[in-house]
C-alpha cells in the first residue's frame, strides 16, 4: 500500500491531484456536500492510482512472438 502511494508519480497523477483539491476548496466555500464527494473521488484516484480501470487495468498484453509474415507482391497489367 505504501508503495502506491509513495511510487510512480507522474503529471497525470499530480494533476489529478490539483483538480481533486481544487474541486474540495470550492465545494468547501460554497458548503455543497455532493461537489466535495466528487473532490474526494478525484483525490483518492490521484493518492491510490486509480483510474477507471484500476491501475493498469486498461492495459493490453504485449505479444512475445513475432507474428510478421514476408507479403509477395504480384504485378497486374
Amino acid at each position: 500500500m505504501k508503495d502506491i502511494i509513495f511510487k510512480n508519480w507522474n503529471i497525470i497523477r499530480f494533476l489529478r491531484l490539483g483538480i481533486g483539491m481544487a474541486i474540495v476548496v470550492q465545494a468547501i466555500m460554497a458548503s455543497d456536500v455532493m461537489i466535495a464527494l466528487a473532490g474526494l473521488l478525484f483525490t483518492g484516484m490521484a493518492v491510490f492510482n486509480a483510474g477507471c480501470c484500476g491501475t493498469s487495468g486498461c492495459a493490453t498484453p504485449v505479444s512475445k512472438v513475432n507474428t510478421a509474415k514476408d507479403i509477395t507482391y504480384e504485378e497486374v497489367k
